[in-house]
C-alpha cells in the first residue's frame, strides 16, 4: 500500500484524480493491517510530511499520519518511540538533516495519540530537556513559536524546576534577538503572530510559576542594559512586558532604581529601548512600564540619565503619534516626558518644528483616535505655552496649528505641571542647565532661572541693557563701600565679559531679595524693581557715594557739576520730578508740592472714560510704528464692569490751551521721593481701580500715551475725597492736577495690570490691550523760565518688560531690550528677547504681536530713555559727554581676574561635562529621522496619515514604518 501511495503522489496525475486515488488509499488504511504494513506506511507518511517539496505532499502525510495515530495506536506507539525523536530532534531527517523546519510540528502532531500510553513519561522527559536545548541554540522567530504551539497544547514537557528559570530566561534571550527580515504586510502580520505566541508561553508559564516572573525579568533587563557593541535587542520584547503583571511594577522599579550594581550608563541604555517599545504594535501596559521607570529614576534622582534619555527620545515618541496601532501608548509617554521635563525648555522646543505638521496630518486623518489625540496634545501643548512662556518667536506657528483646539484652564494647567514635575526643589535641577550650551549668537548672556526668580532677571536685564547706567555702574571704583551696588557690578560685569551661555544671580539675589518676599515663590518685578532702585538709592545716600567720573570731566560746568554731584547715581538715571496742585474750587486757592519719583505707576481709564476728548494742558504724543494688539483677542478675556478711578472734571479746571485729555496722580503722603511705590494709584483707597473681577478688555484698544495723559489729567476731589482748604478752614470741593518738571533720564512707566479684589480675596489682571510707542514726547513744565509753558522732550523705547500669565503670583516675565545710545534709537537698532537662560534676536514687530498671538502675555513695565536733543537739558548733556569721554569701561583688577578665573573653570566644566554625556550618548540607540514619514504622507493624497489596528492602510502607516 505504501507503494500504491508513493507512486500516486509522486505521479503526474492531475490533482484532482490523485486526490481520489489517495482518499482510497487513506479509506483502506483505517482497516485493519499487519504490523509491518503500519511501518512502511508510517515511514511513508513521516517522509512527505518532513521532506515533502510541496503543501500538497505535506497535507497527505499530515493526513495519513493522523489516519495510522487514531487507527493502529499500538504500532504508532511503536513507531513513535523516544530514540526516533531524538534523532529527529537532533540530527534531523533522512538526507536533508537538521534542514527540516517541520519537526517540532511532526512531534506536536504525533504527541496527541501517545498521551495515554506508557511511554509518554519519557517522551515527556526528552522534550523537556529538548526545547531547552532548542532555545539555547537561538532558533529563528518561526522555530520559536513552533516551540510555543507544542508546549502551549502540550505543557507536560515544559522544562521544570531550575530548567523552568532558565527556559524563561533563554526563551527571553531568543525574543531579543528576533528580526523581522521583510517588509511585506503579510509576512510582518505573520512575524507578530510569531512573537504573540512566545510571550504568551511565557505568560503561561508565569501564571502557573509566579517565582519565574522576576528571573525573567532580570534577564530581560540585562539584555536591554547591556552597553557591548553588538545588535541592538528587538523591540519585540515589549511583547514580553505586557505580560507581567501590574501589581509587581512599584517592588520591580525600586529593586532596579534601588540597585547599585546597576551604572548610570547601564540605566540609561535601558530605558533608552524600553522608550523605543512604543514603536511595538497592539503591547498593552507598556507605556505603565516606561512611565514607571521614569518616576523611578527621578524618585532616585537620576536626573542626569533622565534628561539625555528624554532629549535623545522625546522626538522619536513623538513620531508615533502618526501611527494609530500605537497612538495611545506613545501619546501616554509623551505626556509624562514633556510634563516631568520642567527645569527647562529643552525638550518641549525640540518639538515645536514638528508639531504643526503632525497636527495637519492628524486633522487630515479625521479619525476618533486622532481626535482624540489632537485634543489631548493641544493641552499638553498649552501647558507647555504656560510653564515655559517667553518665546512668541517660536511658539507662534505652533499656537496657530492648534488655535481652533480646545484651550484647557489655569487649575487643569497647575493641575497637570504639579503632579508630573521630577522634584518640587527646582534648585537640584540648576547644575543640569543649561548642559553644555554655546553662548548665544547674539552675543548676549543669560540668567539662570533660580526657582521662580524671572521676575528679577527680566529686570536685571532691563537694568543692564539701560547702556548709561550700565557703564556707570561698571565705571565704580574698588571698595566703593556699597556692597549691593557691588554685586550689580560684579553681575553686570559676568554678563558683559562672561563666557558661559547663562551665569547664576544667586549672590544678587540674596542681597537684594526683598524681606518680605517669600522664597521660591513667584513675585511682582514692579514692586522688586523699586525696592532695587530704593536700596541702592539709600545705600549711596548715607554716605557711600562712590560715582565722581562726571567731576573728572573738564567740559562740565560748576553749576551742572554741583547739580549732578548732588545727586545719587540712581536720582541721575531714573530720578524725575513732578509737581502737584491743588485747587480748593470755593476760594480758588492753590496749593502745590514737588514730589521726585522713579517711576510712573499709570493706572487703566474706566471703560467709559474718553481721554482724548477734553482739553487740558500739552498732552503726551507717540511717534512712529505702535504696538496695536487686534480686537479679536478681546473676546477670548473675561470681563467685568469697570470702577471709575476719576470724576469727570469740571470747566473750572480746564486750561486755556484746548489739547488732549491729560490726567494726574492721587494726592499722597509725600514720603522718600525715592523710597516705595514710585507715584501712581493709592491701591489700599481704591483697591479695584485698576482691575475689575476678571481679565477684560475695552472696545478699543488703549495706548500708552492714553495712560499717561489720563494719569496727568485734572481730578475732582469731591464726597468722600473732599480737599482740606486751609484758606477756608473747611473741606471743600477741589480738583487736583500733576505737572512734570523735571523728566528722568531713564522713564520707567508701570501699568498697573494687578489690583486686589476683596470679593474673590485675589489679586487680578487687566489684560487690556494697550499700544507701545516706540518714540514719546512727553510735557515737561519748563521750570527754568517761569511761565514759560511746557516743552517737549523726545524719549526712546529700549526695553519692555511682559508677564506672561493672569495673576502676579503665577505666571512668568521676560523681556525685549535693545541698546540705548546717543544716536537717536530707531527700528534699526537690533532687539534682544531675554528669558531666563534664552536670549535670541528679535524685532519691534514680536515686542507689538506678542500679545496678538498671546493674549496673556502683556507688557507691564517699560523703560524709556530721554533723547539729548534739547541743550537746555544739563544733566542729560553732561551724561552723554561723560559716555563720550569714557567709553566702555574699564574693570578693576580683581574683577577680571574672577571673570578670568570663571571662564576658564567654564572650559574645564565643558570638557569634563562633555566626556560623560559623551559616555551616555554614545550608549543609546540611535534613532532614524522620523519626519521624513510625515514628508511622505504629505505628498500622498490617498494615504491615512496611519494604519488600521489591523495594519492595513500602507504608506506612511504600513508596519515597516513604525516598527523595524
Amino acid at each position: 500500500m505504501d507503494k500504491i501511495l508513493e507512486a500516486v503522489v509522486m505521479s503526474s496525475y492531475p490533482n484532482n484524480v490523485k486526490q481520489g486515488l489517495v482518499r482510497r488509499v487513506i479509506e483502506a488504511s483505517k482497516q485493519p493491517m499487519d504490523s509491518e504494513q503500519c511501518w512502511s506506511m508510517l515511514e511513508l507518511s513521516t517522509k512527505l510530511y518532513l521532506t515533502g517539496d510541496t503543501k500538497y505532499k505535506r497535507e497527505i502525510g499530515k493526513e495519513v499520519l493522523e489516519v495510522y495515530g487514531h487507527y493502529h495506536p499500538e504500532e504508532f506507539e511503536e513507531f513513535f518511540n523516544v530514540r526516533f525523536l531524538l534523532s529527529l530532534l537532533q540530527e534531523g531527517y533522512g538526507p536533508l538533516g537538521k534542514r527540516s523546519h517541520y519537526v517540532l510540528d511532526y512531534i506536536q502532531l504525533g504527541l496527541q495519540f501517545v498521551l495515554e500510553s506508557p511511554s509518554a513519561n519519557s517522551i515527556f522527559s526528552l522534550l523537556r530537556i529538548e526545547v531547552l536545548r532548542k532555545v539555547c541554540e537561538r532558533p529563528s522567530p518561526k522555530q520559536c513559536a513552533k516551540i510555543s504551539k507544542l508546549l502551549t497544547q502540550h505543557p507536560q514537557c515544559i522544562p521544570t524546576g531550575k530548567h523552568q528559570l532558565l527556559f524563561c530566561q533563554q526563551l527571553i534571550r531568543c525574543i531579543g534577538q528576533f528580526q523581522c527580515v521583510s517588509e511585506g504586510e503579510e509576512e510582518i502580520m505573520e512575524f507578530l503572530e510569531q512573537v504573540n505566541k512566545v510571550s504568551g508561553l511565557l505568560q503561561r508559564i508565569w501564571r502557573t510559576q509566579t517565582s519565574a516572573i522576576l528571573p525573567s525579568l532580570k534577564e530581560l533587563f540585562t539584555i536591554i542594559s547591556s552597553t557591548e557593541e553588538q545588535e541592538a535587542p528587538s523591540n519585540a520584547l515589549a511583547s514580553v512586558v505586557q505580560f507581567v503583571p501590574l501589581e509587581l511594577m512599584d517592588g520591580v522599579i525600586r529593586n532596579l532604581t534601588n540597585d547599585d550594581s546597576i551604572t548610570d550608563v547601564q540605566m540609561m541604555m535601558a530605558i533608552g529601548r524600553m522608550i523605543d517599545w512604543v514603536s511595538w504594535p497592539l503591547g498593552k501596559n507598556i507605556d505603565k512600564w516606561i512611565i514607571a521607570l521614569l518616576k523611578g529614576l527621578a524618585a532616585v534622582k537620576k536626573f542626569s540619565i533622565l534628561i539625555e534619555v528624554t532629549l535623545s527620545k522625546i522626538e522619536k515618541v513623538f513620531s508615533k503619534l502618526l501611527y494609530p496601532v500605537v497612538r495611545e501608548g506613545a501619546l501616554s509617554v509623551l505626556q509624562y516626558m514633556l510634563l516631568s521635563f520642567q527645569h527647562s525648555h529643552e525638550a518641549f522646543h525640540l518639538l515645536l518644528p514638528h508639531i504643526p505638521r503632525l497636527v495637519a496630518s492628524l486633522k487630515k486623518e479625521d479619525s476618533n483616535s486622532a481626535t482624540s489625540s489632537l485634543e489631548q496634545l493641544a493641552e499638553l501643548i498649552h501647558c507647555m505655552f504656560f510653564r515655559f512662556s517667553g518665546f512668541p518667536d517660536l511658539y507662534e506657528p505652533v499656537l496657530e496649528a492648534v488655535k481652533a483646539l480646545p484651550i484647557p484652564n489655569e487649575d487643569r494647567i497647575k493641575h497637570l505641571l504639579g503632579q508630573n514635575a521630577w522634584t518640587s526643589q527646582k534648585n537640584e535641577l540648576a547644575c543640569f542647565y543649561p548642559r553644555l550650551a554655546s553662548k548665544s549668537e547674539t552675543g548676549k548672556i543669560g540668567l539662570i532661572n533660580l526657582g521662580n526668580t524671572c521676575y528679577m532677571n527680566s529686570i536685571i536685564q532691563s537694568l543692564f541693557m539701560a547702556s548709561d547706567f550700565r557703564h556707570s555702574v561698571l565705571n565704580l571704583a574698588e571698595g566703593n563701600s556699597q556692597p549691593l551696588m557691588t554685586k550689580l557690578q560684579w553681575l553686570f560685569a559676568f554678563l558683559e565679559h562672561s563666557q558661559r551661555p547663562a551665569i547664576s544671580p544667586e549672590s544678587f539675589l540674596s542681597a537684594s531679595w526683598p524681606p518680605w518676599f517669600t522664597p521660591g515663590a513667584q513675585q511682582d518685578c514692579s514692586e522688586y524693581l523699586k525696592y532695587l532702585l530704593d536700596r541702592l538709592h539709600e545705600e549711596e545716600k548715607t554716605g557711600k557715594r562712590i560715582y565722581q567720573k562726571l567731576k573728572e570731566s573738564s567740559l562740565t560746568s560748576q553749576a551742572v557739576e554741583h547739580h549732578y554731584l548732588n545727586k545719587t547715581l540712581i536720582e541721575k538715571m531714573f530720578g524725575g520730578k513732578m509737581m502737584t496742585k491743588i485747587r480748593c474750587l470755593k476760594c480758588l486757592n492753590v496749593s502745590s508740592r514737588e514730589e521726585v519719583f522713579t517711576d510712573l505707576s499709570l493706572a487703566f481709564p474706566p471703560s467709559d472714560r474718553n481721554v482724548c476728548g477734553s482739553t487740558p494742558i500739552l498732552p503726551v504724543e507717540e511717534i512712529g510704528p505702535q504696538f496695536i494688539e487686534p480686537e479679536e483677542n478681546a473676546g477670548q478675556l473675561m470681563g467685568s464692569p469697570w470702577i471709575q478711578r476719576k470724576a469727570p472734571f469740571s470747566d473750572h479746571a480746564a486750561p486755556s490751551v484746548s489739547v488732549e485729555t491729560l490726567g494726574s496722580q492721587e494726592q499722597g503722603e509725600a514720603a522718600n521721593p525715592i523710597r516705595g511705590n514710585g507715584v501712581g494709584v493709592d491701591a489700599a483707597k481704591d483697591p479695584l481701580s485698576a482691575f475689575g473681577e476678571q481679565a477684560c478688555a475695552p472696545k478699543d484698544s488703549r495706548s500708552v500715551p492714553d495712560l499717561i495723559n489720563y494719569f496727568l489729567s485734572p481730578e475732582r476731589l469731591t464726597a468722600e475725597n473732599k480737599y482740606h482748604c486751609e484758606k477756608c478752614a473747611s473741606l471743600q470741593d477741589a480738583e487736583k492736577v500733576a505737572e512734570l518738571t523735571e523728566g528722568p533720564h531713564y522713564l520707567i512707566l508701570t501699568l498697573l495690570r494687578f489690583s486686589f479684589d476683596p470679593r474673590t480675596m485675589k489679586r487680578k489682571k487687566i489684560l487690556d490691550n494697550v499700544s507701545i510707542p516706540v518714540v514719546l514726547k512727553l510735557p515737561i513744565l519748563d521750570g527754568a523760565v517761569p511761565g514759560s509753558g511746557f516743552m517737549t522732550v523726545v524719549y526712546d523705547l529700549c526695553s519692555v518688560v511682559v508677564h506672561s500669565g493672569i495673576s502676579s503670583e503665577s505666571g512668568h516675565y521676560y523681556c525685549y531690550s535693545r541698546e540705548s545710545s546717543d544716536k537717536q534709537l530707531d527700528l534699526e537698532i537690533q532687539w534682544y528677547l531675554f528669558n531666563d537662560t534664552r536670549v535670541s534676536f528679535s524685532s519691534f514687530e514680536s515686542v507689538s504681536n506678542v500679545t496678538s498671538f498671546f493674549p496673556k502675555d502683556t507688557a507691564y513695565v517699560l523703560f524709556y530713555r530721554q533723547r539729548p536733543e534739547r541743550q537746555s537739558c544739563l544733566l542729560h548733556e553732561a551724561l552723554a559727554e561723560a559716555g563720550r569721554l569714557h567709553g566702555e569701561p574699564s574693570l578693576h583688577k580683581d574683577l577680571m581676574e574672577a571673570i578670568s578665573k570663571d571662564n576658564i573653570l567654564f572650559l574645564q566644566e565643558q570638557e569634563k561635562e562633555a566626556r560623560n554625556r559623551a559616555a551616555y550618548i554614545s550608549a543609546l540607540p540611535k534613532s532614524p529621522l522620523w519626519w521624513r514619514d510625515l514628508d511622505r504622507d504629505k505628498d500622498d493624497d490617498s494615504s491615512s496619515g496611519g494604519c488600521s489596528p489591523a495594519a492595513g492602510g500602507g504608506g506612511s502607516g504600513s508596519f515597516h514604518g513604525l516598527v523595524f
